[in-house]
């Protein structure tokens, strides 16, 4: 199964068009958490359009070299932020050293994978995967520390839970196509993969939306 050069830039545009609606309304419903901790996370959405703005231009420009470069750094910013966050509201120390251990390992994989994958060049990524199974872990555990306390009855309107939801959602679905597209090449179609990352990018930026409208401006805790 293939999809043309065209065809592929139509389905990247919408879903950088998604994530540009996802990141329109929590910026309109910035109030509600901008004197949380997640007020960067706005930030860190914006830069994703832009950033994926920049992949479909490189991608309609026939430099598809530069993807890499760009992704490279926005896997280190993104993952790095998302590991920290969860470490500000999970409450377990236990938990929060995990979580510090996690981050540390995966900058280390990063500067190491340096030596054997051109950074410049090409997608880094053992580093990927292991930042993506580590923040699977992470957000297991926020939800795990949620549903043994007295936040669970107010999860549904606290902001965090939903992105939280979005993120399990993707990295969940998207890893094991990563892992077989990047080490398995003949037993996976990259168009396949490539269908299954637009669905869940959907999916998760589906539940971003209604995080920013449903959520509570008191449950932001």
């Amino acid at each position: 199964m293939k999809i043309d050069i065209e065809t592929l830039r139509l389905l990247m545009r919408i879903g950088v068009f998604i994530e540009l609606f996802a990141v329109v309304i929590g910026t309109i419903y910035f109030y509600k958490y901008k004197n949380t901790a997640l007020k960067y996370i706005l930030l860190l959405f914006w830069y994703t359009v832009i950033n994926d703005l920049l992949g479909v231009f490189y991608l309609r420009g026939g430099y598809e070299d530069y993807n890499a470069i760009i992704y490279n750094i926005y896997n280190v910013i993104n993952f790095t932020y998302l590991l920290f966050l969860y470490r500000h509201y999970i409450q377990n120390k236990t938990h929060k050293k995990a979580i510090l251990f996690f981050s540390i390992i995966y900058l280390i994989s990063f500067v190491i994978n340096g030596f054997f994958e051109n950074y410049l060049i090409e997608f880094q990524k053992f580093p990927y995967i292991i930042a993506a199974i580590f923040l699977v872990i992470t957000i297991s555990l926020y939800f795990i520390e949620i549903l043994n306390s007295q936040k669970v009855l107010n999860a549904k309107r606290n902001l965090l839970f939903w992105i939280s939801v979005g993120f399990l959602i993707f990295f969940v679905g998207n890893l094991p196509f990563r892992i077989l597209t990047n080490y398995y090449m003949k037993l996976t179609d990259a168009t396949i993969s490539f269908l299954v990352k637009l669905t869940l990018t959907i999916i998760m930026n589906i539940c971003f939306i209604i995080g920013f409208i449903w959520s509570d401006k008191k449950q932001q805790y």
